[in-house]
């Protein structure tokens, strides 16, 4: 018997995939290209948080715990953006 791990995945993903697409916007010096990149240092920050089912995960949060998280992610995700397109910056210096 082999186990299906395939419905395994890190619960952060799709929202910071999702802020990250929602702020591309305001940083217009970055690359559709770079916003990988804003999404890996973003999901790097946070950790992970292994679920199987997102409705799982949102069930046995509270509140207060939920609003957390989407600040913990709107901070990564903002911290992201500033970092790779400081790199950048100091990349185009040299």
């Amino acid at each position: 018997m082999t186990p299906d791990f395939s419905s395994v995945h890190n619960h952060y993903e799709r929202p910071v995939f999702d802020a990250v697409a929602r702020m591309a916007p305001n940083y217009p010096y970055l690359s559709e290209e770079q916003l990988p990149d804003v999404a890996c240092v973003a999901l790097n920050r946070l950790g992970a948080r292994y679920i199987r089912h997102t409705v799982d995960l949102a069930f046995y949060l509270t509140e207060k715990e939920r609003l957390s998280m989407e600040q913990t992610i709107s901070d990564a995700v903002s911290f992201a953006f500033e970092f790779v397109q400081a790199r950048i910056a100091m990349r185009a210096r040299r």
